[in-house]
């Protein structure tokens, strides 16, 4: 496992540890022990790598789809994190206003991926700017915005809350679900179309 490998892992680990924090200030779940959170997280996303790294050897896409796992997580935290941000300073958890979040959260999300995804999981090398790979980025990305918000917002405007959750915590459900089938398009669109 590279250096490179090992930092990525922790930084990784570590700020979606904060973010996970925020999520759960917003749907008003206190931990206890809050705090190992930010400790443990780091923790386990560097022995997930190192696994993914002595698997790798075998099947090197094992360690590549590892990565773009980690890289998953952080991006859905992000997403949810902004999201959830919105709706503690507005208030607003359904209705057009959260189809405007969850836009605006996947998009911040899709920039971070972007660059974790082309430097860190496929290694592309290349600095200079390509036109092609952006604008080929820019569709599968915008495609995977129309999945994830189309979606998101069906689960929480159109079904709505059940099982008796709080309005927050069903935002916060369906913004996970959409991010399963937005993250599945994304690898499969970054793989052989992006950064083939």
């Amino acid at each position: 496992m590279k250096r490179s490998d090992i930092f990525a892992a922790i930084i990784i680990g570590e700020v979606s540890a904060w973010l996970i924090l925020l999520v759960f200030k917003n749907i008003r779940l206190e931990l206890p022990f809050w705090w190992i959170i930010p400790v443990i997280l780091p923790i386990l996303s560097l022995i997930g790598m190192w696994l993914a790294s002595i698997l790798g050897k075998r099947l090197f896409i094992i360690y590549q789809a590892s990565k773009f796992l980690l890289v998953g997580i952080l991006n859905t935290l992000i997403d949810l994190g902004i999201l959830n941000f919105l709706i503690l300073i507005t208030g607003m958890a359904s209705g057009l206003a959260f189809s405007f979040f969850k836009g605006a959260s996947f998009l911040v999300a899709v920039v971070n991926s972007y660059f974790w995804n082309k430097f860190w999981t496929f290694k592309k090398k290349e600095t200079t700017k390509d036109p092609k790979e952006f604008a080929q980025f820019f569709v599968v990305a915008l495609i995977g915005l129309g999945i994830n918000v189309l979606i998101a917002s069906f689960i929480v405007n159109v079904i709505g809350p059940q099982f008796g959750l709080s309005e927050k915590i069903w935002a916060n459900l369906g913004a996970i679900a959409a991010t399963f089938f937005g993250m599945t398009w994304n690898f499969l669109g970054y793989k052989f179309i992006v950064f083939k």
